[in-house]
């Protein structure tokens, strides 16, 4: 009996969605050169939730900022879905640590700038960008400008703008690092509902031990001085994550000596 297996098929599930090999950054000034990335290697699955990890220097956001087509790396490639990344796209969506709103557009408008910018009509625009504020905990904050809104409120905006085109990668550059403790709890909690619900790829970047370990799916840790990864760690705790389970607690010290802390946070 002859069986044909569907080679495409096959391939396709296997393929990642973002594959890295041999990253390399540097950068030039008039006091010389810093070695941002070196051989930087790793593979995103479509629907992981990859936490990237490390101190102040071990370059994760300009691993991030080449994710997203701002910088071109110095060497190595960087592919998603098979294609080089050559600059910004609406595939993949960023969410900065200082949320980034145009001041003169409502929240509203915010969210569905970039759909407005892709020529989307606006009774489109205006159902995902109401949709979007209400999954995020903001169904009446639509018609207000970014000054009528807190930081945390700002921060849900800025998510759903990105989120607003449908990216096939989320990006977020330590984007909760500003708000108070309990504001940043609750986004964390939305957050991962949001992924759960809609199996969003996101690449998030922090230098928080316990929020990667709360939200990340796997996490990547980096070490500085060059920026090289030193650990590949997928986070198989349950959710939701209780911070002072044993389990928790041990994992949180693996990751912590990995890159080279004495103590805790």
């Amino acid at each position: 009996m002859n069986v044909r297996v569907d080679v495409s098929i096959a391939s396709a599930v296997q393929r990642p969605l973002i594959a890295c090999h041999d990253l390399g950054h540097v950068y030039d000034s008039g006091r010389g050169r810093t070695v941002a990335l070196d051989q930087v290697s790793l593979t995103i699955q479509p629907g992981e939730f990859v936490c990237v990890l490390g101190p102040s220097g071990c370059g994760k956001t300009t691993l991030l900022n080449i994710l997203a087509g701002f910088v071109q790396p110095s060497h190595g490639e960087v592919l998603i879905n098979d294609h080089a990344i050559a600059g910004p796209s609406p595939e993949r969506g960023v969410v900065f640590q200082d949320y980034s709103l145009f001041p003169w557009l409502t929240a509203k408008a915010n969210v569905g700038f970039g759909l407005r910018m892709a020529g989307r009509p606006a009774a489109e625009r205006e159902a995902v960008a109401s949709d979007l504020l209400r999954q995020l905990g903001l169904p009446e904050a639509g018609d207000k400008y970014p000054f009528e809104l807190s930081g945390g409120m700002k921060q849900r905006v800025a998510i759903a703008r990105a989120l607003a085109t449908r990216p096939a990668l989320l990006l977020m550059d330590e984007p909760f690092a500003a708000l108070d403790a309990m504001t940043r709890a609750s986004l964390q909690t939305r957050l991962i509902d949001l992924q759960q619900q809609s199996a969003q790829t996101i690449l998030f970047v922090t230098h928080n031990i316990a929020e990667a370990l709360v939200l990340g799916t796997r996490l990547i840790v980096m070490s500085p001085n060059p920026g090289r990864v030193v650990e590949d760690i997928v986070v198989d705790l349950e959710r939701p994550r209780r911070r002072t389970s044993p389990a928790f607690n041990e994992l949180y010290d693996h990751v912590a000596r990995a890159i080279g802390l004495d103590t805790a946070e």
